[in-house]
């Protein structure tokens, strides 16, 4: 009779185990997988806004918008935001970042694209995001610009750090696709 009794615990407990796993599958569909944490959301809505934005709109001198049909592929670095004790997305006023973007041309690879890149800041209080990238001006040059536009310890990190490897990696594994090659 024991033994009788023990199969049908786990006969129970793998109906529950399953009914658990269809019920999970059941809530995620549909549903777009969020990012874990505050950083990855930010990260997520930088990628976005860049790659929504027209090259125009990065506000980089010297560059000429590409065709329209052409994609934007950028690829982030987070320095810091501010507030910088907040925990969720919408509280986010400020972010201090990197970023570089590869203007995704049909069969134009990576190394003659056209690229946007450099230290920026974003305005999350605005709609759309405000996006200002740092270039020297005629009365300053890149990094006394650097440094005035970033907080000190933002400005540091700017000086020194662009993207990690695996979002280098990601970057142009989706450029490589974008531009179709």
């Amino acid at each position: 009779m024991k033994l009788h009794q023990n199969r049908y615990v786990w006969v129970a407990v793998t109906l529950l185990a399953f009914s658990a796993a269809a019920v999970a599958l059941t809530n995620s569909a549909g549903s777009e997988a969020k990012p874990a944490d505050l950083r990855a959301q930010i990260l997520a809505r930088m990628r976005t806004t860049l790659e929504q934005a027209d090259p125009g709109q990065h506000h980089h001198a010297g560059h000429q918008a590409a065709a329209v049909e052409s994609e934007v592929i950028c690829g982030v670095h987070v320095y810091g935001y501010e507030p910088a004790d907040v925990t969720a997305l919408a509280e986010v006023r400020t972010v201090y970042g990197f970023h570089l973007c590869g203007v995704a041309e049909d069969k134009r690879p990576w190394d003659v694209a056209v690229k946007l890149a450099g230290p920026l800041i974003m305005d999350m209080s605005t709609e759309p995001v405000g996006i200002q990238v740092v270039e020297a001006t005629a009365e300053t040059i890149y990094i006394d610009r650097l440094r005035e536009m970033f907080p000190p310890k933002y400005a540091e990190l700017a000086q020194t750090e662009a993207l990690a490897e695996p979002e280098m990696a990601d970057l142009r594994r989706r450029y490589d696709a974008a531009a179709g090659l």
